[in-house]
């Protein structure tokens, strides 16, 4: 079954004001630190409204699409900002997410990466932040829990900021374990271990800042995996940001490609048994184009290895 790369040059047209991290070349450097690779390409739908309001509230949606610029670019907040085409880009990031866990579920695919932007894991239900519109990653699950009856889905989220919106998405969802490794404190300020959700559904691992691969293998060896193992999901869902890698300038962990690496190894390996090897990965983020376009390759060639 393989690989699917599930990506949209509509995601291109999301734009950011000039120095922005969250910038247009961050996915032309992930999709050409791709190219060679032995992948199944997709293209990613157009996600119908439907998808969006099962994680955020129709008005919120619709504040969205009266805030969308004629021309120009419109703020959101201090970070997270609106361009003429954005909404056509956000709708392929969840149509993307949505198309993959439909691939993976009728055996298209065994493994899927979602190359698209704007990310997804800082947006809570009815507020824009961080980047992010809508939530990428908590809508997948969630259509994998109410489209195809699964009961058990994680989540598995190691950008480097701890990803709020998912887990406000996620916190009263007991069908939804969410596993989220961050460097902690930062940047949104949550993501504190004693964060656990609203049934004990949410394993918050704090990093310190300077902290390198060696403690976040600890950590996903003592808490993380275990923690999967016992949970049982039939599908596991990455939220994969490449931000905790040493050159990114956005935070403090030194992570390299190959922790990346490991990571994913260990996901697809956690992903064997009771979810049969169905893991759905979706980009967040990364600002160092280089560690960005390297780490990705590094995680997508895992996948496929995984999807032999």
């Amino acid at each position: 079954m393989g690989t699917a790369l599930i990506t949209h040059a509509d995601c291109l047209d999301h734009l950011t004001p000039e120095g922005h991290p969250e910038q247009v070349a961050r996915l032309d450097h992930v999709l050409h630190g791709l190219q060679g690779l032995d992948l199944l390409r997709l293209a990613a739908p157009r996600c119908e409204d439907r998808d969006i309001l099962r994680a955020h509230p129709q008005r919120y949606l619709d504040r969205l699409v009266a805030e969308v610029p004629g021309s120009g670019l419109h703020r959101l907040d201090e970070d997270t900002w609106l361009s003429p085409r954005s909404m056509e880009a956000a709708r392929r990031a969840v149509g993307a997410a949505v198309r993959a866990v439909d691939a993976v579920m009728a055996g298209e695919a065994r493994n899927a990466f979602c190359a698209t932007r704007p990310p997804g894991h800082h947006a809570e239900a009815e507020t824009p932040m961080g980047f992010c519109l809508f939530g990428n990653a908590a809508i997948a699950a969630k259509h994998a829990l109410d489209r195809h009856g699964l009961d058990r889905v994680a989540v598995v989220d190691f950008d480097v900021h701890h990803g709020n919106g998912t887990q406000a998405l996620l916190w009263d969802e007991p069908r939804a374990l969410l596993i989220s490794s961050q460097q902690y404190p930062l940047w949104p300020g949550t993501g504190a271990a004693a964060e656990r959700g609203g049934h004990d559904n949410v394993l918050n691992i704090p990093l310190p800042p300077g902290s390198g691969g060696a403690e976040m293998r600890a950590a996903y060896a003592e808490q993380a995996l275990p923690r999967l193992a016992a949970f049982e999901p039939e599908l596991i869902i990455i939220s994969a940001g490449f931000d905790a890698h040493a050159d990114d300038p956005l935070a403090e962990l030194n992570w390299t490609e190959q922790d990346f690496r490991w990571i994913t190894q260990q996901l697809c390996r956690a992903a064997q048994g009771s979810a049969r090897g169905r893991v759905v990965s979706v980009l967040e983020g990364g600002y160092d184009l280089r560690a960005l376009a390297d780490s990705a390759r590094a995680h997508v060639q895992e996948l496929i290895e995984a999807g032999r």
